[in-house]
């Protein structure tokens, strides 16, 4: 093994869960730099949500760091197979999108993977290109390469099956079309997180069977949210999206605990591991872990804003802890003077309710012109005030 060969390996391995066969990579990472032929690396996600959070991005920056050792990689767009819907992970069925869902969403999708791979040196397909051309005679042909005794064999079927949860026969064709999508691109390695690996190794059964060289898979972790508990997801509401403002998007960063810190550092941060492993002793040493997290949201917000806005959001966050205003706030205008200030926090979308903005004052969590309000019986006048509910939330509002 040259010492490419394992620079290139050491980037592979890094941060991943698994690597499937590693012997097989080795070797077509020598053939690679023996030839000077690029290895083609795939990665698809299917648009059933119009944006990307940073969980979405940890196989994302490995494709980055991969396209950097200069190999050809594919951002699969999975416009047909999202028609049948991904069963991983699901204890029943997957309700399909519409045709004008999945349009909507792919527009955005690829615009911001850009945000992290190049786009110059990265090759944009959508699986309707070979799926649809394949037709009912080609989708039997392509059923017949695998036995339904095997597809019983994953996880979610199989628990479903003994729950007595419906599986619909569609369901099966999922695995069958995302494998099939390697042979069409004849896919060098696939990437995924560790929820598709039942789908990636069935890339490599299908491409054997097709006559090619079987892929390998590199399976990446599920990225945890916010709360360090769940993984990231828009539906625990513990995700950061990756078109956030950039002051949100530095803040949520702020908000994780010191030991999440360690693991986004390791699968997001595109510092080397010996500078990481560096940082971890200056805070075992003694240095304030929140200087070294602020170094880590600098870094994510900048790479999908730039280093201005990163800045920015620091001094903003650092303004806020101090109790001070940002320069921009949101404006809004209401009617109905004289309100009273838990009316107000509602229709300000500071709070959800008159009542919840009450419990906010209780805990002195509202300022009005940066005084704190203890009299929820408090009604403004017509005026233009500064209204801010804990560190947050500010609006510029214009009672009338």
């Amino acid at each position: 093994m040259t010492d490419g060969v394992r620079e290139a390996m050491d980037v592979t391995l890094r941060g991943c869960d698994e690597l499937i066969p590693q012997g097989d990579w080795a070797k077509k990472l020598s053939r690679s730099e023996a030839t000077g032929a690029p290895l083609r690396i795939k990665l698809g996600l299917d648009p059933t949500a119009p944006d990307i959070h940073i969980g979405h991005t940890v196989v994302l920056n490995k494709m980055r760091q991969l396209q950097d050792l200069g190999h050809q990689v594919i951002f699969l767009i999975g416009d047909f197979t999202s028609l049948i819907g991904d069963p991983s992970g699901r204890n029943n069925t997957r309700p399909p999108l519409t045709p004008e869902q999945i349009k909507a969403n792919a527009e955005t999708y690829y615009r911001q993977a850009s945000l992290v791979l190049d786009p110059e040196r990265t090759e944009i397909r959508y699986n309707s290109e070979w799926s649809e051309p394949l037709g009912a005679a080609g989708m039997i042909q392509l059923a017949a390469k695998y036995t339904v005794a095997r597809m019983m064999e994953r996880n979610d079927f199989h628990d479903r099956f003994h729950a007595n949860t419906p599986i619909s026969v569609h369901e099966f064709l999922y695995p069958l079309m995302q494998g099939y999508d390697s042979v069409a691109l004849k896919s060098d390695l696939e990437l995924g997180g560790t929820d598709q690996k039942f789908n990636l190794l069935m890339g490599r059964h299908l491409q054997t069977e097709y006559g090619q060289e079987p892929q390998c898979i590199l399976t990446m972790p599920l990225l945890e949210g916010l709360d360090g508990v769940d993984k990231m997801s828009k539906s625990k509401n513990n995700y950061i999206g990756i078109t956030e403002p950039a002051n949100t998007m530095f803040a949520k960063v702020l908000s994780i605990s010191d030991e999440l810190m360690w693991r986004w550092y390791t699968l997001l941060s595109f510092e080397s591991l010996s500078a990481i492993e560096k940082l971890k002793v200056s805070v075992s040493e003694g240095r304030n872990p929140k200087e070294v997290k602020v170094a880590l949201a600098k870094e994510i917000t900048a790479r999908f804003h730039n280093a201005a806005a990163a800045d920015a959001a620091e001094q903003d966050f650092i303004n806020r802890s101090k109790g001070g205003v940002p320069d921009e706030l949101p404006e809004v205008a209401l009617t109905g003077a004289p309100m009273g200030i838990g009316a107000l926090l509602k229709a300000a979308g500071l709070a959800a309710s008159s009542s919840e903005g009450n419990r906010l004052i209780d805990g002195g969590g509202v300022r009005v012109d940066s005084v704190v309000i203890s009299d929820k019986g408090l009604k403004l006048e017509a005026g233009v005030y500064v209204v801010q509910v804990g560190k947050r939330k500010f609006a510029r509002v214009s009672l009338a």
